[in-house]
């Protein structure tokens, strides 16, 4: 039978808790490549989604698991999960491009709040009040992040962008959690990476040729450093810690995002984008802790 998280040793669960922190702050890392690559969204995530997706299925090859999916049905989900997720990192840095990657980023958090309030929907149930208020206090710290409601306004475009990639980050996560949970990050992820890809290809403006090595080591950063390595130790860190410990440290991830942003390209935060940031992400952590506590007591 297996172990739980709080059976294991402490010395496993101190491993996997710094697995955490590094997988989040790589995740966070990746809003700088939306200013450090001279591309649009839609190129950069392209390459990085190709990167991604060699580096992952080397690394599920390394781990003697099987490549192939196992129904039919599944290639279906993957290729819809892939559609989700490319168009979420287009989104993603989309929004950093538009405004600021402290602002993208948290405008993109509201997603959270967005799941608990979308989930009970799917077993036909209402939200909870507590959950309805969160949304409201989302929509606040959203409400202070702009700047004036207009779509002239590229910082207002960017929070609307940022909140349009947490929808499709949410349908994505309701998605794979229901359908497709039964196959490892790394596994799940190469299929995804690789749809998103191929859908992407097309609509690239970037002659591949063209691009500098600086350019190249950056996106060689991206794909594997960035985006293959955080998913593995994301899933490694799965096996050491509770459900709920890796949640609230997920949430953390804005703030390492805005501190690199603050460190490598000299981005300060207003008053009104901290304040705003602070509401959405204390509620993203208060959901965080309440959905895990609750599934705990109908245990």
């Amino acid at each position: 039978m297996p172990r739980s998280a709080t059976d294991l040793h402490p010395a496993a669960a101190h491993q996997g808790l710094l697995q955490l922190h590094l997988a989040t702050a790589l995740f966070g890392g990746t809003a700088l490549f939306s200013r450090l690559l001279p591309l649009t969204a839609l190129d950069i995530t392209m390459i990085r989604a190709a990167i991604a997706c060699v580096a992952l299925g080397l690394l599920v090859k390394a781990s003697r698991h099987p490549i192939r999916l196992r129904t039919m049905a599944d290639y279906g989900i993957a290729l819809i999960l892939g559609v989700l997720v490319g168009l979420h990192w287009v989104t993603y840095f989309g929004a950093m491009q538009l405004s600021s990657i402290a602002i993208g980023m948290i405008a993109f958090f509201s997603y959270p709040v967005m799941t608990v309030l979308i989930e009970p929907l799917l077993h036909r149930k209402p939200p909870e009040i507590k959950d309805i208020g969160s949304g409201l206090l989302v929509l606040l710290g959203i409400y202070l992040l702009i700047p004036e409601i207009s779509l002239g306004n590229q910082v207002t475009l960017g929070i609307l962008t940022g909140v349009l990639s947490a929808m499709l980050f949410t349908a994505r996560n309701l998605l794979q959690k229901y359908r497709f949970s039964g196959y490892g990050g790394a596994h799940a992820m190469f299929y995804q990476t690789g749809v998103a890809a191929l859908m992407l290809l097309p609509f690239v403006d970037t002659q591949l040729t063209s691009l500098s090595s600086d350019s190249w080591a950056l996106f060689l950063l991206l794909g594997i450093v960035f985006t293959a390595m955080p998913h593995a130790l994301f899933t490694s860190a799965l096996r050491h810690l509770k459900a709920k410990t890796v949640g609230l440290v997920a949430c953390l991830q804005p703030l390492y995002g805005t501190v690199f942003a603050y460190l490598f390209l000299g981005e300060k935060l207003q008053l009104s984008t901290f304040i705003g940031g602070a509401l959405i992400v204390t509620t993203a952590l208060f959901e965080t802790a309440q959905s895990h506590r609750s599934k705990n007591r109908t245990k």
